[in-house]
């Protein structure tokens, strides 16, 4: 009878050590889009606005997906490409990682409750299909209503502009964010191809908007909403993510 007692008691003592541990996972979202206005030239995400988030996440043993609105080919800003970026490279020699690039999660066949974030890598691309994306709605939303990370850099705050909270208000209404701001955009001389300026818009939102010298790091924090400025912030905003997700 004692050592029946003792076997059921091991068992009570060893079993939450013995439970399986689950990896936490983000998904990182990127445009499908690469006409850039009527210049004739190609966009896409953004380079080191992916890789630099994507190391800080693993590096924090944090697993990651990759997705789009559509699914398949992600196209990459061919500015973007400077391999004297470590990150960039290291990412960029990993034929596996690139190749998840062309064959990216479509966002209607993901399944939200995987993730404890997602994160809208920029590039000039977002701004015409993340902003219309039905999906990139409906699960950057359950993310967020469930407790999740919302964060976004430099042009990737254009997945934000539409979506809503539970009580139907703007999501980033009274929120504190940043974004590529409309002097950035003066200053590569895009004002005119944009469908429209992501700084004006996130005010007109409702968002309370900050900024600090072009091409300059700043990150914002408020609550669970994490928001870049520039490709200079991207790192940084990983290690933002990463601290809101530690902290569940």
């Amino acid at each position: 009878m004692k050592k029946n007692l003792l076997f059921i008691f091991s068992l009570l003592y060893l079993s939450p050590l013995l439970s399986p541990v689950y990896a936490k996972k983000v998904l990182m979202v990127v445009t499908n889009h690469e006409k850039l206005g009527t210049t004739g030239k190609k966009t896409g995400y953004f380079f080191s606005e992916l890789t630099h988030p994507y190391f800080k996440f693993k590096e924090a043993n944090i697993e990651v997906d990759f997705a789009s609105p559509l699914g398949g080919i992600a196209p990459m800003d061919p500015k973007s490409l400077k391999l004297d970026d470590p990150y960039n490279k290291r990412f960029y020699k990993n034929k596996n990682l690139m190749n998840k690039l062309q064959n990216t999660l479509s966002l209607k066949e993901v399944n939200p409750k995987d993730y404890e974030a997602i994160i809208f890598t920029g590039g000039h691309g977002t701004m015409w299909d993340f902003p219309a994306s039905k999906d990139l709605k409906k699960v950057t939303e359950h993310i967020y209503n469930e407790g999740g990370v919302v964060a976004a850099v430099c042009h990737g705050p254009a997945a934000l502009v539409n979506l809503k909270r539970k009580d139907g208000a703007f999501l980033i209404s009274g929120v504190n964010v940043t974004a590529f701001s409309n002097t950035e955009e003066d200053l590569v001389e895009l004002t005119d191809q944009m469908p429209f300026l992501l700084e004006s818009e996130l005010k007109r939102k409702g968002a309370l908007f900050s900024k600090a010298e072009p091409w300059k790091e700043k990150v914002v924090v408020d609550k669970r909403i994490v928001t870049g400025q520039n490709p200079a912030s991207a790192s940084k905003l990983g290690e933002e993510v990463i601290k809101l997700i530690q902290k569940k």
